[in-house]
């Protein structure tokens, strides 16, 4: 089984500037979608420095290991842990602009057959299985709270005031809990990485239609076009990753 895969970021229709990042480097088997937040310079300064600190530990740690295996959720807790204490100093530092950035990342690591995947904030991580989609990562943001506690129905999210508030980010504070998840990979199986410009503009339905439909090098511009077509709100940012059949 073979991975490829494939990316694209673009800045929207309503933003001045792109505060998106992202990282594919195969060499680690290491895919990161980044979503910054913060003023007009923080969230791009936060998702650039989450995207390079998490590459440096775990290329770092993997140089270290050697021929020995890397237990790979000490391992994403150990990046994160690093990025979000990275950011949180920057932004502390005197006569600083950033206080208050920080970002959501979503990371994904493959080791063997198994993808690890860590999640904070509201991006997100799909898994495009035996013709269905399903969402693997859980959004860390006040409307999914309100959902959980039964406190909001589905048909009102569009109307909810803050449904843009994240409650887990990094970088806002020097410190914070991430989601670690496995999935053993299957050959035809693909995992769709997205910043909230996607999943918020173009419901899970649609984007399972664009999966089944689309070539897998074509899929991450097919879904910024539905994006842009449907408001282009945010900045948009699409991964694929596929487990290509031997």
């Amino acid at each position: 089984m073979t991975l490829q895969a494939w990316c694209q970021t673009d800045v929207g229709l309503r933003r001045e500037n792109n505060q998106d990042s992202f990282l594919i480097d195969e060499s680690l088997g290491l895919y990161l979608v980044a979503d910054g937040m913060g003023g007009h310079r923080g969230g791009e300064v936060a998702s650039k420095l989450a995207v390079e600190t998490f590459r440096e530990v775990v290329q770092q740690s993997l140089r270290e290991s050697g021929a020995r295996k890397p237990n790979p959720r000490a391992l994403m807790a150990k990046a994160y842990e690093a990025a979000c204490a990275r950011i949180y100093d920057k932004s502390q530092e005197p006569g600083s602009d950033l206080h208050g950035m920080g970002t959501t990342l979503v990371a994904a690591f493959m080791l063997g057959e198994t993808l690890y995947i860590g999640n904070v904030g509201d991006s997100r991580a799909y898994l495009f299985t035996q013709d269905a989609l399903w969402q693997i990562t859980e959004d860390h943001s006040l409307v999914n709270e309100q959902l959980r506690a039964g406190l909001l129905k589905e048909s009102d999210v569009d109307k909810f005031a803050a449904k843009n508030v994240i409650t887990r980010s990094v970088g806002f504070e020097r410190e914070v809990q991430v989601d670690i998840i496995e999935r053993t990979i299957q050959p035809g199986d693909m995992i769709l990485i997205c910043s909230d410009g996607l999943s918020g503009m173009v419901k899970d339905s649609r984007i399972a239609d664009i999966l089944r439909a689309t070539p897998p090098k074509d899929i991450v511009s097919k879904c910024i076009t539905e994006a842009k077509a449907n408001g282009g709100d945010d900045n948009v940012t699409t991964l694929i990753i596929y487990a290509k059949p031997q």
